[in-house]
Parts: structure tokens; C-alpha cells; sequence
């Protein structure tokens, strides 16, 4: 199941590896929450587009998961990977596919000023990233964590049956930082995995790391720079092995991303199912 809401103010219309760059907290709080805390640099959130019937795409999966292999302190960045549903009409419609997370692609094509949309694709802070197929594209992808963070956000989860209650909270210290920028948070699973039986990886067995299952948009800066959301994440059917929300300030129409945050969903704060 992939429940899909508020992409972008258009969507609203119509979780990972986690990663601690300056100073990230995440532990229990108040019994059986979690909480998390960002820190003063930027932690670069990876975003791979992908698709269980593009052939091209399973090398991008592999990379993702071996580069980004857990939830631990220190990771490099947050990884998301978004399933587009683009490659369906090959002949194997991918579970974890949605449109929206395709129309979340075209914005950031737009956004990018490009001419079109591809996997598999890697955007880092917002941006066309095609370094991670390089040697050195980590050199890179670390650089864009040695910047100042330009929004703070603190999350906490605490576990109800079928959903993750989540308090998320944001603030953008510079009012020129403010414009048209949102809250989001999602939910990240890992220890997922397919056989696939048609379309273009037809007899593979594909796994998948950081796959979202669940991302919305909430409110965006008042005239103080603050944001505060408290939504209810539902889970998906299909539980993976590693669940995390994840949370990001982004400007809507420019992508880019001014912090993000992972709260993994540890035993502490495991969902109830």
C-alpha cells in the first residue's frame, strides 16, 4: 500500500537511511516516543527516482542501499527512493510506484530547468546529482553537508496501533529564507524486495532499501519563520525491516532544500501493528 498526500501545494490540489551531520539526537523521550533534533550543518537529503520496470534501475537500487546502509549516527545523508509509476505500461506495475512521487519528479525537473525526466535519477538537495555514478561523487555529496543548515527541525514519534503519531516542527531563521517553502515529512522502509514476473526485469529478484511509503506536505513558515504539524502517519500494509520519518524544509518551486532530519523508528518507538 502507498498512501500518497500534499506532494506540493498542486498534489494538495489534486521514510531510510538516516544521517547526522552536526549534532543530530535521535533517542526515547516521554515513555514510548522518539525524538530527533537537527544540527547546525546541512544534512544532505538524497532523493533516487527509480522504477522496478526500468532495467537501468537496479544498479541505482544497489548503490543506494550500499552506500546508505542503515539508520546508524554519522551516516553521510538521508536517503529517500521514490518509485515512479511511468514504466507500468512495460508490463509489471511496481507496488511501490505512485504518481504522485513521478509529479514530485517533474517539479524538481522544472525546478532544475531541464527538458525531461529519467531513471534512474539522483537528486541531492534538490538537484540533478548524476555524480553518484562517479568514483569521487561522495567527495561531492559531502561538501553538501559542509554548508550551515538554513532551517532547524525537531521531530517526535510515538507509536499507535496502525499509525506513527508525529510532531513536527520547523523554523526558517532568515526571513529571506521564508518564501514558498514547506514542512514535509515522510515514511522510509527498508527490507523490502521483489520477484519480478514481466517488463523489462522480468525473472529478477530486486531488493529495495529506503523506499517511501508515505509523504505529505504541511504548513508552510508564519511571520516568525515557525512551522508546526502534527499528523498521523498511517502504516503500510507490508512492513519492511527498518522504518524512518523523515523531515525536510524545501522551497516548493525552487527544490531546494534548506535541512532535513531522520527519526529511525527503533524499538523504543517501533510501530504497533
Amino acid at each position: 500500500m502507498i498512501v500518497v498526500a500534499g506532494l506540493h501545494r498542486r498534489a494538495l490540489r489534486m521514510l531510510a537511511g538516516a544521517a547526522m551531520i552536526g549534532g543530530l539526537v535521535a533517542g526515547p523521550a516521554h515513555g514510548a516516543a522518539c525524538s530527533a533534533k537537527s544540527g547546525p550543518r546541512a544534512v544532505p537529503l538524497v532523493e533516487l527516482y527509480t522504477s522496478e520496470g526500468c532495467s537501468s534501475c537496479p544498479p541505482a537500487d544497489r548503490w543506494l542501499s550500499a552506500t546508505f546502509t542503515g539508520n546508524a549516527a554519522g551516516a553521510k545523508a538521508i536517503a529517500l527512493a521514490f518509485h515512479v509509476d511511468y514504466w507500468d505500461r512495460l508490463g509489471w506495475k511496481d507496488r511501490f510506484g505512485a504518481a504522485a512521487f513521478a509529479e514530485r519528479q517533474y517539479d524538481a525537473m522544472r525546478a532544475n530547468r531541464a527538458r525531461f525526466v529519467y531513471t534512474p535519477q539522483v537528486l541531492v538537495q534538490g538537484r540533478d546529482f548524476p555524480e553518484w555514478r562517479e568514483r569521487g561523487g561522495m567527495t561531492a555529496l559531502s561538501a553538501a553537508g559542509a554548508v550551515p543548515a538554513r532551517a532547524e527541525i525537531t521531530l517526535e514519534a510515538e507509536p499507535q496501533r496502525g499509525s506513527i503519531a508525529i510532531k513536527a516542527s520547523a523554523r526558517v531563521p532568515s526571513g529571506a529564507d521564508r518564501k514558498g517553502v514547506a514542512l514535509y515529512v515522510a515514511l522510509a522502509d527498508s527490507g523490502l524486495a521483489s520477484d519480478i514476473k514481466a517488463g523489462e526485469n522480468a525473472g529478477a529478484h530486486l531488493a529495495h532499501d529506503h523506499v517511501v511509503r508515505w509523504l505529505s506536505a504541511g504548513p508552510s513558515p508564519d511571520a516568525n519563520g515557525d512551522m508546526r504539524w502534527d499528523v498521523a502517519l498511517p502504516l503500510p500494509t507490508e512492513a519492511g525491516s527498518a522504518s524512518t520519518v523523515v523531515a525536510f524544509v524545501q522551497n516548493v518551486k525552487a527544490g531546494d532544500v534548506l535541512q532535513a532530519l531522520a527519526l529511525p523508528l527503533t524499538a523504543a518507538c517501533a510501530p504497533l501493528r
